[in-house]
């Protein structure tokens, strides 16, 4: 398991469904994943007015999906890794879902999750993928994966 400074990673996380979330103040991506074979799939996106989410598509999604655990990226500066605005906004928005959904939210560091996403739509084809929901589900799969390693 990778030594994520001032991130929370559960020694097991909790077995089934997941959301994972690319936050924006314009857009959040959204993914749907699960624990038995680590995988995620993009969903769509969630738009923001001001940097507030649209919680009710959020609830819609909880309903839809009933997922253990929510996943939230973070984005930290690539030349550093030191937080950012945008880090401490997705931060809060993590915060705000595990408050408002009564489910568990676990943090995820990204860096260029959206130049990864654009890259997985190329070498797949999925040009009706938008990259921010791409991005999510590598975020997703990115927290996923930790403990499915050989």
């Amino acid at each position: 398991m990778p030594d994520w400074a001032g991130v929370n990673l559960p020694a097991q996380p909790p077995q089934g469904v997941y959301l994972g979330f690319d936050f924006g103040l314009k857009r959040i991506g959204w993914a749907r994943g699960q624990t038995l074979t680590a995988t995620a799939t993009p969903g769509g996106i969630l738009h923001s007015r001001d940097g507030v989410p649209d919680w009710p598509a959020i609830t819609q999604l909880m309903d839809q999906w009933q997922p253990v655990a929510l996943v939230v990226g973070l984005p930290f500066r690539l030349h550093d890794g030191s937080e950012q605005l945008t880090t401490q906004q997705a931060r809060k928005f993590g915060q705000r879902l595990s408050g408002r959904m009564g489910k568990p939210v676990y943090f995820v560091p990204e860096q260029l999750s959206s130049k990864q996403a654009e890259a997985w739509i190329q070498r797949t084809g999925e040009r009706t993928v938008p990259v921010d929901a791409a991005a999510a589900m590598i975020i997703l799969e990115t927290f996923l994966s930790q403990w499915n390693t050989p």
